[in-house]
């Protein structure tokens, strides 16, 4: 069946008569159809603006990290059909599990941090109030909102699920709508993708929209509060940042661009060995994985001189043996690239790094594997050998975007780290030794010219995430060539999609802005202990104010005996006396355990559990006849999300607590958070 792709704007499917032709990557048969007539770009920004950004300002943080994780438990359940769709683009099982089921974690990975981390409120404060005032009566802090803007995201044709997830994901928790411009080879897949996700109701209307084609007017809608992502080659990076239209709107514009990365064998590695093994397995992989069509693969092999010729037989040997053809055959380890013409260009990049360089494996041509295959859409492993010293060689110039890679050889860590950098900026690059001292002086030179660095040794090689895998909670980008932009990270990745700004004012003025108490607002005193109301009771600045303790010598010899703590500062009178204390001075942990006898309420009730303890300071020493109170005030609320097994619902409240001494000075200061039960 030939599928009619078409783009999905203002909630409806676009376009009805039949336009260019999308075909299956390894046959040349015609898998869909774009739309005849162009979408006009106008109206998906317009209803983004007017209807996707309402609809998400009316869902807080926590609501749409629990519609992330929604969505991506349904795309799980439906991703065979996406699986179906993925061999057409010349897609092995094991390139579309990357694709697929990596697109679904990293969705599922940002629902579970934004459902660990961010606030239950449309706004992300920061915890930390700095005084600006003597007394505390005026005060600064930072929030972050989201931009007032949409964000277009202009995507790759190697990854048409991660590549839109991967983005589409912290837009939509940071509250950005998002336009997806998928390329157009493979965006068939895409808007199977998004055709799930919109079916799935759990989309507020107008958050994500597909423009697929060439859509009119795609970046005339660009303005100041917008953000582009562009994910491809660095000559069309260039030329989007230099367009009239991006630079006119002021939109914020971010990059990750296809880069040299390399691979570097330590000079204690031993042919033969495991680390060695690993090593080229790193290479194999990046070199066949989806064709070689990865903006992380490695383009260059940077090994000692002494250990080249033991690389390249193996290599050469490994690389010999990789069946290409069929992507539906499970014996085949790679598939076609995207398209004939893609399969060009690399020929042609091949042709142009063979200049100066020693051929050591030419298998641009191999023998298939399955029948009915168009061969003109196929190239095999290609490896190249160079010296790599001119700067400007073709080798640090040109990417051939398939399976294609360069082995340059150093003699010094030094030249490894220039011969790396020669390529003006990576996404990533692997080093491989077990000498930690040599490991650490490369990374400091290759550090400022890459976005990560993926180090192995002998232990860790088999537990290795791998090359070319960037990961949610880890930052993808780099600089220079590489596009220097930063895409995943963690939460991180929603600095992109929102604005942080500075407000300063009274305490009551931040709490009311931030949603949470700040120290010096007025508090809310009940005869209801905090620790006795459920989640939905519980109100910000919901205070008690504990009675007082006394602390005698007792109290820390017998804290000392049941802890084994007996440092000198709380059983030495003479040594506390020649301290900066001038006395002996009560454990700390003990003023710790001693508050929460003062605040926690003993009897069963709504609070399930101490959840952790953040911030913790002790500001002032506590000794033997000082006298010590506590104030317990709800901070935040943030509800967790609900597992069919539990019986109610859940919530994170932070207590902010202040131990104070008998002049009412501040002995100790921490956020403890419990979890605390809802009455439904």
């Amino acid at each position: 069946m030939v599928l009619q792709v078409r783009s999905f704007v203002a909630g409806q499917w676009q376009g009805r008569t039949s336009g260019r032709e999308l075909t299956d990557a390894a046959r040349g048969a015609v898998v869909g159809e774009l739309a005849g007539e162009g979408v006009d770009a106008a109206e998906a920004w317009a209803h983004a603006r007017e209807t996707g950004r309402r609809a998400l300002q009316r869902l807080d943080m926590s609501e749409r990290a629990a519609r992330l994780r929604a969505l991506g438990r349904t795309l799980t359940e439906y991703k065979a059909q996406l699986y179906a769709l993925s061999t057409a683009t010349g897609a092995t099982r094991g390139d579309s599990w990357v694709d697929i089921d990596g697109g679904i974690g990293a969705l599922m990975a940002f629902a579970s941090m934004g459902a660990a981390e961010l606030p239950a409120g449309r706004l992300w404060p920061e915890s930390a109030v700095q005084p600006l005032s003597r007394g505390g009566e005026f005060a600064g802090t930072h929030i972050r909102v989201p931009r007032a803007g949409v964000a277009l995201h202009v995507n790759a044709f190697n990854f048409p699920v991660w590549g839109m997830l991967e983005k589409f994901a912290p837009a939509f928790l940071a509250g950005m709508p998002s336009i997806v411009k998928p390329a157009t080879d493979t965006c068939y897949l895409t808007a199977e993708c998004v055709r799930l996700m919109a079916e799935s109701g759990l989309l507020p209307e107008g958050t994500l929209q597909l423009l697929v084609g060439r859509p009119d007017g795609l970046l005339d809608g660009l303005g100041a509060q917008d953000v582009l992502t562009f994910t491809g080659s660095a000559q069309t990076a260039r030329s989007l940042r230099s367009d009239a239209r991006v630079l006119a709107g002021g939109a914020l514009v971010n990059v990750e661009a296809d880069s040299l990365n390399a691979a570097i064998l330590g000079p204690d590695v031993t042919p033969g060995s495991p680390l060695f093994d690993a090593f080229v397995d790193q290479v194999v992989r990046e070199m066949t994985f989806k064709a070689g069509q990865k903006c992380t693969a490695i383009r260059r092999v940077i090994v000692p001189a002494a250990s080249r010729e033991a690389l390249v037989e193996r290599l050469r040997t490994r690389l010999q043996a990789v069946r290409v053809g069929d992507p539906a055959l499970e014996d085949v380890h790679m598939g076609p690239l995207v398209s004939s013409s893609q399969a060009h260009d690399v020929r042609e990049a091949i042709a142009r790094l063979a200049d100066g360089a020693e051929q050591l494996l030419d298998a641009a041509e191999p023998t298939l594997v399955g029948d009915g295959l168009r061969a003109e859409g196929f190239v095999g492993p290609v490896l190249l050998g160079h010296d790599g010293r001119d700067p400007a060689a073709p080798v640090h110039e040109i990417e051939a975007f398939g399976p294609v890679a360069t082995v340059l050889p150093y003699e010094e860590a030094e030249q490894a780290a220039a011969l790396a950098a020669a390529g003006r900026g990576s996404l990533v690059s692997t080093v491989a030794s077990d000498d930690a001292r040599w490991t650490a002086g490369l990374a400091a030179g290759l550090a400022p010219w890459h976005g990560r660095l993926h180090l192995i040794d002998s232990g860790s090689a088999a537990h290795s995430t791998g090359h070319g895998a960037p990961l949610p909670a880890l930052r993808h980008g780099g600089p220079g060539r590489a596009g220097g932009g930063a895409e995943l990270g963690g939460m991180a990745a929603l600095d992109l999609y929102m604005h942080r700004v500075a407000v300063q004012g009274s305490p009551a003025a931040l709490a009311a802005v931030t949603g949470q108490y700040v120290r010096g607002a007025p508090v809310i005193d009940s005869d209801v202990h905090p620790f006795r109301k459920h989640y939905e009771e519980l109100k910000v600045g919901d205070s008690l104010l504990t009675h007082r303790r006394t602390v005698s010598e007792a109290d820390i010899v017998n804290f000392g005996c049941l802890s084994g703590d007996f440092f000198y500062m709380h059983f030495d009178e003479i040594a506390a006396a020649a301290s900066p204390f001038g006395k002996r001075i009560a454990h700390g942990y003990f003023v710790l355990s001693a508050a929460a006898g003062l605040f926690v309420s003993p009897s069963p009730g709504p609070v399930l559990a101490n959840y952790g303890l953040d911030t913790l300071r002790f500001v002032r020493p506590v000794g033997i006849g000082d006298t010590i109170q506590a104030r317990l005030t709800c901070k935040r609320k943030a509800p967790r999300p609900r597992k069919p097994s539990d019986e109610r619902g859940q919530g994170v409240v932070t207590w902010d607590v202040q131990v104070t001494n008998q002049d009412g000075t501040l002995v100790a200061s921490y956020d403890i958070l419990t979890l605390v039960e809802m009455r439904d």
